[in-house]
């Protein structure tokens, strides 16, 4: 892929932020406090030298151009895409998201008839939920023929315990 030779900065900004979360990684304290820790006083900075240069680098570049239209992207998402300062478990892309996704993407031909509204609002809530179990490394079908058997009796005041991310078993 062909890049502009300016663009390098900022793509070695952007491969320092992953280089943090590869240290975490190896340091085995992915999603945990002194990860928030590690991003705050490496990425946070990381992040600051990218601002400033897309400040200095947007009175260069047409609004229109290729880069212009990057930098466009990256200002008016600043806070969605710095939100990963605040919460370790939030991780610094949407890559998961994305390969999630792709599966809907790949499958929307065979999908393109469900015989009613409802029935499409019904398989979207499956992919949501088979995703989110797959994310939290459960296993859908396990998760639901568990949850559907005591979701009748269990408290309405602890339904988050179902939840894919705080399923126990």
């Amino acid at each position: 892929m062909a890049y502009l030779p300016e663009a390098r900065f900022a793509l070695d900004l952007i491969r320092d932020i992953y280089v943090v979360e590869h240290d975490a990684k190896i340091a085995d304290c992915l999603g945990t406090r002194e990860h928030l820790l590690m991003r705050q006083a490496r990425s946070g900075p990381i992040l600051a030298r990218l601002r400033t240069w897309i400040a200095e680098q947007t009175e260069i570049h047409p609004p229109k151009s290729p880069l212009g239209t990057a930098m466009s992207y990256v200002v008016n998402n600043w806070i969605p895409l710095t939100r990963f300062l605040d919460d370790p478990k939030i991780p610094p892309d949407n890559n998961r998201s994305e390969s999630a996704l792709r599966i809907v993407a790949l499958g929307r031909k065979n999908f393109l008839f469900f015989g009613n509204e409802e029935a499409g609002h019904n398989i979207a809530g499956l992919y949501s939920l088979v995703a989110t179990c797959e994310a939290n490394g459960v296993n859908p079908i396990a998760y639901l023929t568990d949850v559907l058997a005591r979701v009748r009796s269990h408290p309405a005041s602890d339904l988050d315990a179902l939840l894919p991310q705080n399923w126990n078993p």
